[in-house]
């Protein structure tokens, strides 16, 4: 088929959907054109790793501040500011005059971010079939955020963008030709947006997957005694919360019977608060790596706390396809099917997830058996190439809903 793929920041390794979306799509004999919009050097150069994996990028630079007007005069209207955040005109333009000369068969558009684009096609091309990737329910997540913080992001949350959020959210899942999310949570929190006048578009379930021949188990290594690892972008809310309960709730229990657990916490950005975690000297905070796989290798579990989230946690996915035991709330179960107890252990209270995490760090044979089962789950359920396969699946069901 021939796609236009549009996505409202540039995929990469770390934006992990889109771009094995996008690779895998090549992979499998599609002409796949991105049209994407960024600022920076490290967008340049994602956008040249991109060009070499499909037909072509269509590129179209976007200075943060630009971003940042674009919200600043969507404020006095009813529009969430996250669908006016990514938008570019000579994107959009670029995009409709393809479409005239009939050069695509279907516009996938990713995120609420990327929303105005695929209204935009929709309005001036009713007969273009139109995928929109939601991803996550937004409004969804934003709800569970402003119930866990007090601070401004909570009130700005609860106050101004989450009613907005809602009420697109309910109008876009009625505009399209298909609607993809990541799980059955996402898709049913979506439905309930739905106002009762209006019929939704077909929403399918396509869940995340894991590179299985990048994130892989390596015998070589050899796990690192009492260590633990979370991983995730540490400027993102949702990971920040996690962060800040572990340390706080979880930790001291596992301190105060393995007194030499160390705790590494990896990914880009981390906030002021994270680094100063620092100051314990069983804490590391690693910030930018150019590989996480060697800290996934060392570590004798990966702890993912949950509070409050929506979809798949890439970061369970990515360790479970290495073969560390993974310890995480019973929230993740809502976009996951792995079997608690099996393939990844479960606990909701700070007490029973040390417990969890304690009994994993003075039993290797526990950690092997929970790691392996793991490693088995994401072979089976979170390959993207299956997941891919289904992707064009729904394409043509968009092209048959036009035909």
């Amino acid at each position: 088929m021939k796609i236009a793929f549009v996505v409202p920041y540039i995929p990469n390794l770390i934006r992990t959907r889109p771009y094995n979306l996008i690779v895998h799509l090549a992979s499998l004999g599609h002409e796949v054109e991105v049209f994407t919009v960024g600022s920076g050097r490290q967008d340049l150069q994602d956008v040249e790793t991109l060009r070499k994996m499909c037909k072509a990028v269509h590129f179209f630079s976007q200075p943060v501040w630009r971003s940042l007007w674009n919200s600043v005069l969507a404020v006095p209207s009813s529009q969430p500011l996250q669908t006016v955040y990514s938008w570019h005109g000579g994107m959009a333009q670029a995009l409709a005059e393809r479409i005239v000369r009939k050069e695509f068969e279907v516009v996938h558009v990713e995120h609420l971010r990327g929303s105005w684009y695929a209204r935009f096609i929709k309005t001036r091309f009713p007969s273009m079939p139109v995928v929109w990737d939601s991803v996550d329910c937004i409004s969804h997540l934003f709800q569970q955020a402003s119930g866990q913080s007090s601070g401004f992001f909570g009130k700005f949350v609860t106050r101004f963008e989450l009613p907005r959020t809602r009420k697109a959210e309910g109008n876009l899942i009625c505009s399209f030709d298909q609607v993809l999310v990541t799980s059955t949570t996402d898709k049913n929190a979506l439905l309930e947006l739905t106002s009762k006048d209006k019929r939704p578009s077909p929403i399918s379930v396509l869940p995340n997957g894991v590179d299985l021949d990048y994130f892989r188990p390596n015998p070589e290594v050899e796990r690192d005694a009492e260590t633990m690892v979370f991983s995730g972008k540490m400027s993102y809310h949702a990971n920040i919360a996690m962060v800040k309960y572990l340390v706080a709730e979880i930790m001291p229990r596992v301190w105060k019977v393995r007194p030499a657990t160390r705790l590494i916490i990896v990914g880009k950005d981390p906030a002021l608060d994270i680094k100063e975690l620092e100051k314990n000297p069983l804490i590391t905070v690693t910030g930018t790596v150019d590989d996480i796989r060697p800290f996934l290798w060392r570590a004798t579990v990966s702890v993912v706390p949950l509070l409050y989230g929506a979809g798949i946690q890439n970061k369970i996915l990515e360790a479970m396809a290495t073969a560390i035991p993974v310890v995480t709330t019973s929230r993740t179960l809502s976009a996951l099917e792995a079997q608690p107890g099996k393939e990844i252990l479960i606990a909701d209270t700070a007490d029973a997830f040390s417990a969890e995490v304690l009994r994993l760090v003075e039993n290797k044979d526990l950690c092997n058996e929970i790691g392996s089962a793991g490693l088995k789950y994401v072979q089976e359920n979170h390959a993207w190439k299956n997941i891919t396969s289904r992707l064009v699946e729904i394409y043509q069901l968009a092209s048959k809903s036009q035909g």
